[in-house]
């Protein structure tokens, strides 16, 4: 494990890196001079051959855990690859704010971008896009419950829309700490990290899993 610049660095090697990026800290770079510091733009300094754009995916800035990035640019391809093709497992553990009743179950939920609140996801059966996310119960407290999240599509703000959408179709509750679907404020921990990734190698194409355990 390397500590750069506040980013753990889990593992490396000529083609990728796969970090435990913590909340607080954008995937990508923003819009404005003041949201160019993030994950890919701190692991570019650290390794000066890797690609412009390295990330296959994201996580909300909020959100901590595992990412992996593409050091070149066929390494980029094969894992974008695995994600559009739904082959990466991904997995999340959040606190809601509430009592999750029954043990487990599946979301299916169409929503789409509302444009006039911007970066707000809404509920649109008819012109959303339908996210799917599996869900089981881990514990409760008096007041919260903790949740495994497994998604099956990879939608902006997925795991938070599913979760703070009411009942039955979503879980009633949103994340603990969520300050755009639930009662936190910006800059608040949110209880929302992913805790396992699984994909090919994209020179091996042998599969590499990691785990990370929330902060929380």
């Amino acid at each position: 494990m390397i500590q750069q610049e506040n980013l753990d660095i889990l593992y490396h090697d000529s083609d990728i890196v796969v970090i435990n990026k913590p909340g607080g800290l954008l995937s990508v770079p923003g819009r404005g001079p003041e949201k160019q510091d993030c994950a890919a733009s701190r692991l570019r300094q650290h390794f000066s051959n890797m690609i412009d754009q390295p990330a296959v995916h994201r996580l909300d800035m909020y959100t901590s855990g595992l990412m992996v990035f593409a050091i070149t640019t066929g390494a980029h391809r094969f894992l974008s690859g695995q994600f559009e093709k739904r082959m990466v497992v991904k997995k999340y553990t959040a606190v809601v704010e509430g009592i999750i009743e029954g043990i487990s179950g599946d979301i299916h939920l169409p929503f789409r971008l509302d444009p006039d609140n911007r970066p707000l996801q809404i509920y649109d059966p008819v012109h959303g896009r339908m996210g799917i996310t599996k869900w089981q119960k881990l514990e409760t407290t008096e007041t919260t419950t903790r949740i495994e999240f497994t998604p099956l599509t990879g939608r902006t703000h997925q795991l938070r829309v599913h979760a703070a959408h009411p009942r039955p179709m979503g879980l009633g509750f949103p994340i603990v700490g969520d300050s755009l679907y639930g009662l936190g404020k910006d800059g608040h921990q949110m209880m929302l990290h992913a805790s396992y990734l699984q994909f090919l190698h994209p020179e091996t194409s042998k599969y590499l899993e990691f785990h990370s355990p929330p902060p929380f």
